[in-house]
């Protein structure tokens, strides 16, 4: 069908076909709800509430700690039992207001808006106060990430609808569900770069999504559906610009200086949202899947409702998962509790019956080459694996180790069942954090 691709990539099992037919399951939580503040990149929000305020849902209960921040919002109505500590899915600890639920979910007076009433700056500050961050992983302020030295040289603005890790399908129930608000939050961004077209670059493994969006922008010319070929890492940024624009970019620079925007399909909805309904960022879709648990699906969630609660919506398990992800399989975060809270950036639940990747025995290198065909950088992930092991950082960042975008692909490929993945992004982080301290 598509030829738009990069180089590069592989091709694991999916597992969509656990969830992808379930339609999106409004859950409301019965337990209290640990809100953290720091669910996006930059500095953490203040909480602006106390022990014993009653809060409504959609009222901000925590302000953006700086430019390159997002204030938060209560997800339901109840009572502040305090701010705590709270572990996350990455394993660390981080502060969490408290909010014991009373189940009447009674909300704030939301402020609806006409687009064509609204200046550019109304749309930024709506998606500011709105709490927007990017919803695909990374939780990067949206009202940042649109407001560009010079918007004049944003030529593309490109709705990552690949959603290429396996066994996630909350964007895709979302594209088949409510593509009006995807087509809406696209239209919003347009309206802040005068010179730019809009693309949904979707994988061709969606042909019902690419029809529906087909179908909904036939009479917008800035707008135009691209099918994608079916690849892993297709959805990641740099992958994503160079199969839709032909442009390249690396570590070193952003989307937009190659005049480009990448919002993935959650977020574009989270910004129609917030322009035009006038609701802020406080629920987001999740997928509960893989083999160990009972009924996966999708499900709308509050932001805040413990992962676990959520995992006995889907069933809980069939049997005791040997590992449990948050996010997807190639680029999530292995966990060792479910009692962790749902946050912007938590796509994902998912529960496997065998940790095989803990059970692979790893052997000498064979010098193959599979991993540097596999490498979506262009790489050679065997060589930057020996230098990450011998931590030698001066041959690591002399032979581009700084490219790597992490995404796990040599590892998959690997026959020797090196850990080359992990050694790299070890090694990665130490560079650039040792790069930052020179600067």
């Amino acid at each position: 069908m598509a030829f738009l691709t990069f180089r590069g990539g592989i091709h694991p099992y999916d597992g969509k076909d656990l969830s992808k037919n379930c339609p999106v399951e409004k859950y409301l939580p019965k337990g209290d709800l640990a809100i953290l503040v720091s669910q996006h990149i930059g500095a953490p929000a203040k909480p602006i509430v106390k022990k014993g305020d009653h809060v409504l849902a959609g009222q901000k209960i925590a302000e953006a700690g700086g430019f390159v921040s997002a204030p938060i919002h209560s997800s339901v109505s109840g009572t502040v039992k305090g701010i705590e500590k709270r572990l996350t899915a990455v394993g660390a600890m981080g502060d969490a207001i408290i909010i014991e639920n009373d189940g009447l979910y009674e909300s704030v007076e939301y402020t609806p808006a006409k687009l064509s009433d609204l200046s550019k700056e109304d749309i930024l500050k709506r998606i500011q106060e709105g709490g927007v961050v990017g919803q695909g992983g990374a939780g990067f302020p949206t009202h940042v990430k649109l407001s560009p030295k010079e918007p004049e040289k944003i030529d593309y603005i490109i709705a990552n609808c690949a959603e290429c890790e396996p066994y996630i399908t909350a964007d895709y129930r979302t594209m088949i569900e409510t593509p009006e608000k995807l087509v809406g939050g696209m239209k919003i961004i347009l309206r802040l770069f005068d010179n730019a077209k809009g693309i949904f670059g979707v994988e061709d493994n969606k042909p019902d999504c690419i029809e529906k969006l087909r179908e909904l922008t036939k009479d917008e010319p800035r707008m135009e559906v691209l099918a994608l070929k079916t690849k892993y890492p297709q959805g990641g940024e740099r992958q994503l610009i160079y199969a839709t624009t032909g442009r390249a970019i690396n570590s070193a620079m952003l989307p937009a200086d190659a005049g480009c925007v990448v919002d993935n399909v959650a977020t574009m909805v989270s910004v129609y949202q917030a322009v035009v309904e006038g609701k802020p960022s406080m629920e987001r879709v999740v997928t509960v899947s893989g083999d160990a648990v009972a009924e996966p699906g999708n499900f709308r969630v509050p932001f805040g409702i413990n992962q676990q609660e959520l995992v006995e919506a889907a069933g809980g398990f069939k049997t005791e998962p040997e590992k449990l992800i948050s996010g997807g399989p190639m680029m999530g975060f292995s966990m060792f509790s479910l009692d962790v809270p749902v946050t912007k950036t938590s796509s994902s639940i998912l529960g496997f019956t065998k940790d095989e990747v803990a059970k692979m025995e790893p052997s000498a290198c064979i010098n193959c080459g599979r991993c540097v065909e596999a490498c979506p950088s262009r790489l050679i992930p065997s060589r930057l694996a020996d230098y990450a092991e011998h931590h030698d950082e001066e041959k690591f960042t002399k032979h581009e180790g700084l490219e790597c975008m992490e995404c796990g692909s040599c590892s998959f490929v690997c026959p020797a069942k090196r850990p080359l993945k992990q050694a790299i992004g070890s090694m990665r982080k130490i560079a650039l954090a040792n790069r930052k301290k020179k600067k």
